[in-house]
């Protein structure tokens, strides 16, 4: 079931549980498996799973990834699945991201898993 993150529209919901140790927060650095798809398309923009791609890190928290991603990760666990569902105001807004099919106004959903957290 979708939960709401306090004051962000992005919902997250966690697929598979971690391994209970600490969830990642604000400016470690993290490594995820990510699949990015357009939710009114259906349409994969990433896969970090894709041939020739790897897992993707990143510094939490601290606004260098998306909003939504930002916010909806903190607190994941090692080990865990989650999926976000990002509204384009707190993804790639009214201009979208056409480079990666990603059109103006565009929703987001990424299914992640956390791999590593430092």
């Amino acid at each position: 079931m979708a939960m709401d993150i306090d004051g962000y529209a992005t919902t997250k919901e966690i697929l598979k549980e971690g391994d209970g140790g600490p969830g990642i927060a604000k400016g470690q650095k993290a490594t995820v498996h990510a699949l990015g798809v357009v939710q009114q398309t259906g349409k994969k923009f990433w896969s970090t799973r894709d041939p020739g791609q790897k897992p993707f890190s990143y510094e939490a928290g601290v606004g260098k990834v998306i909003t939504g991603w930002d916010q909806g990760c903190l607190g994941m666990q090692v080990g865990e699945s989650r999926k976000l569902v990002i509204p384009a105001d707190e993804g790639y807004g009214a201009n979208g991201f056409p480079a990666w099919g990603i059109p103006p106004g565009g929703i987001l959903e990424f299914t992640l898993e956390c791999l590593e957290i430092q």
